[in-house]
């Protein structure tokens, strides 16, 4: 499936450049206008990157038919169908109503019969089955914690007996008093030989140890709860996900700049990566943020009320007016 999304996103990119190149708005091409532009760029960089994942976990297969590549397929699936969505949407809205028009009707009327409300149409599924992405993300963030709950799951389980929970919380503060230091060092990073992304490596192996530190922080506070904390999983799935797709991009660019078989385009690779990467972190950054500041609490407490058959637009007429008989509302409802 990451492989179809790449092709996907590809003949997207093919579908936009040539309209953005050709139709005209205030006096200039669209793709000359900042706006059009920035998806543009975004849907280049993204693409490369969805590519550059996808064969890098294929060459894993490749090299060891009995690799385990379930975490780095579980995260192509997952970022490549999100990806390859928001790809294909934002194709429509460049080619505006032609984008929206389907392939019969656009033919009919004497022009390219270009099936992009297909795509929107067949693509939306990706992100759906094979493994929703609500789904992908618990599974890539159980793999996540699965380390850490063999070193310390027996000290969290209360059905064991209290002797057992204490051997397992000595040997636990043995393990994490060696492994917690070394979160917070620099990592020992080297790329053999001269390399165009030494910065986004080094911040990729830098940021991978703070994402350590915050999920071990995140188990601490949360305890077994931890695992329903979905939401919050989620960032930490997208962060490392991100990390891999930075990871997947510098390497493979590295390598095409470094082949016999180079081509003029390939010049291209260093900004586009470098984009990316730019791009990749302040989305990290973010993400980051949110681990600490956010409406999980109050977003969650909502869906409730509202699954419960409140009615939040009912509830606010009630406090603006105070008439609840007025506003339609029941006394239990409010």
């Amino acid at each position: 499936m990451p492989a179809a999304c790449v092709g996907l996103a590809k003949r997207c990119l093919e579908i936009t450049r040539k309209w953005a190149g050709e139709r005209a708005q205030w006096g200039a091409p669209i793709g000359k206008h900042a706006a059009i532009a920035d998806k543009i760029a975004r849907m280049a960089a993204n693409t490369f990157a969805m590519e550059s994942m996808t064969l890098l976990a294929a060459s894993a297969v490749d090299r060891d038919k009995h690799a385990d590549v379930r975490l780095e397929a579980a995260m192509c699936k997952m970022w490549g169908s999100e990806q390859s969505w928001d790809i294909v949407n934002e194709a429509v809205q460049i080619r505006g109503g032609r984008g929206y028009e389907t392939a019969a009707s656009l033919k009919a009327r004497g022009e390219d019969s270009i099936p992009l409300e297909r795509f929107l149409r067949d693509s939306r599924i990706n992100t759906i089955f094979e493994g929703s992405s609500e789904i992908m993300r618990l599974f890539i963030a159980r793999e996540a914690l699965d380390p850490h709950l063999k070193v310390s799951g027996a000290v969290l389980n209360s059905r064991l007996p209290v002797s057992e929970r204490v051997s397992a919380a000595v040997k636990a503060a043995v393990f994490y008093a060696g492994w917690y230091p070394k979160q917070w060092l620099p990592p020992v990073f080297a790329f053999r030989g001269s390399s165009h992304f030494n910065s986004h490596l080094r911040y990729v192996a830098r940021t991978s140890r703070k994402l350590s530190r915050a999920l071990f922080h995140a188990m601490v506070k949360n305890g077994p709860k931890l695992e329903r904390q979905q939401v919050l999983l989620g960032r930490f799935v997208d962060i490392a996900t991100e990390l891999f797709a930075m990871t997947a991009s510098c390497l493979r660019a590295e390598s095409l700049l470094k082949s016999e078989a180079r081509n003029p385009d390939t010049e291209n690779l260093i900004p586009l990566v470098n984009y990316f990467c730019k791009a990749s972190k302040l989305r990290i950054a973010e993400k980051f943020r949110a681990l600490r500041f956010n409406a999980d609490r109050e977003g969650y407490r909502l869906a409730q009320q509202v699954l419960a058959g409140g009615e939040p637009t009912q509830a606010s007429c009630c406090e603006r007016t105070g008439d609840s008989v007025a506003c339609g509302c029941s006394a239990g409802k409010v």
